[in-house]
């Protein structure tokens, strides 16, 4: 068996369901493209450069090891959906991207040193009356990001919900370029308590201690397009049943870390069908593959799309097909648009096994719900009405 997660790439009283406007921007990965710069990334983004290059500027006791307290997020530079969030007494404004593949919520911090920090929003502890010092030192990393930081709690505010004492990061060091193109001040984990780095407890479990919502229950509804205004949303505590069509089928989580379910032995098939169609389409049709040390990607002829061919994944002895519209991107760079496989190689070794990350391309075709309450994962046939906001 094969195991896949999910990630993404967006009150004083009880509430039943809130929602969170999501805003789509340009990614990280286009953005680079533009400037000629993503090959350069990529050489300079080995999950474990940071440590090498900057473990000796900190003290030993800081435990940056990769190997026991990174978290990393392979599908970072896909994540192009972020909401809004305040934090402190008064508020603090801030935009997230709202992370189902780790755990840890933070933004960053007004003593960072970094360029990342700079060019974003700041919180400043000094000027908030509920802020509570953590001290605690603590180290995140991602798929093509790290940062260093220090822990604290304060009061977290998202839409209508106000989550007290809520434990978070302050970054103080972000290096490289990840965070600068951001478009995004910080993150928040959605994942399990067991993926939270320095024994923080996540932003929803805190929603469901302080009984903040009726129902232990988060959902995501993705819109592509070039709308960056209206990119779906995220509802906390609750199910929309008019952004879908049909049934929900669940699927069990099988490790209550990442969103983690089993994939049926069918979709190890269906992966070498992919390879295949990879492989003739680039002898056949002259595909331009676009390679790193990272991950491998396809660029194909935007005429030729009606001739591409549905992908199923089998999830839970059910199939989900994406088209071609789907799951190819279309870039415009200098006035020329391109066409690029949605499907990344990458290596995500687990001691369970190889993982697939269904990220915002299959989330963008499937209304996706994940329930606490009973550690299950929903699928349901996403509905795109252009009159949707």
């Amino acid at each position: 068996m094969r195991a896949i997660l999910l990630a993404v790439v967006y009150i004083p009283f009880i509430v039943a369901v809130e929602r969170i406007p999501l805003i789509q921007f340009k990614s990280i990965k286009k953005q680079l493209k533009e400037k000629g710069e993503l090959e350069e990334f990529w050489r300079n983004h080995h999950p474990d450069v940071f440590a090498r290059r900057y473990l000796h500027c900190f003290p030993a006791d800081i435990a940056l090891s990769v190997g026991t307290a990174s978290e990393r997020l392979y599908d970072y530079m896909n994540a192009q959906y972020y909401g809004v969030v305040s934090v402190g007494t008064p508020p603090q404004r801030f935009t997230v991207v709202f992370d189902t593949g780790s755990s840890n919520f933070w933004v960053p911090s007004a003593y960072c040193i970094s360029e990342a920090c700079r060019v974003h929003q700041k919180f400043k502890s000094f000027k908030s009356d509920s802020y509570e010092h953590g001290g605690e030192a603590f180290s995140l990393q991602y798929g093509s990001g790290q940062l260093l930081g220090i822990a604290g709690k304060d009061t977290l505010q998202i839409s209508n919900i106000s989550i007290k004492g809520q434990d978070f990061g302050e970054s103080v060091f972000e290096p490289g370029t990840t965070f600068v193109l951001a478009h995004f001040d910080g993150v928040l984990g959605l994942g399990y308590p067991s993926l939270a780095v320095g024994n923080a407890l996540p932003v929803f479990d805190s929603i469901m201690n302080q009984h903040l919502v009726e129902e232990p229950i988060f959902s995501f509804y993705l819109k592509r397009g070039d709308d960056t205004e209206n990119g779906g949303e995220l509802i906390l505590g609750g199910i929309d049943h008019s952004l879908y069509k049909g049934s929900i089928h669940w699927v069990p989580v099988t490790e209550k870390s990442y969103w983690q379910i089993h994939m049926n032995n069918k979709l190890t098939v269906t992966y070498s069908k992919i390879l295949e169609f990879k492989e003739q389409y680039l002898k056949k049709d002259k595909a331009t593959p676009s390679q790193s040390e990272h991950c491998v990607q396809f660029l194909v002829d935007c005429r030729r799309l009606s001739s591409l061919p549905h992908i199923s994944f089998t999830i839970g002895h059910r199939e989900y097909k994406l088209r071609a519209e789907q799951y190819i991107i279309k870039e415009s760079i200098d006035d020329q648009t391109f066409c690029m496989s949605g499907f990344q190689s990458l290596d995500i070794p687990t001691r369970t096994g190889s993982l697939w990350i269904l990220g915002d391309i299959f989330m963008s075709a499937f209304y996706c719900i994940f329930d606490r309450g009973n550690d299950r994962v929903g699928f349901a046939k996403a509905v795109h009405r252009k009159d949707y906001y």
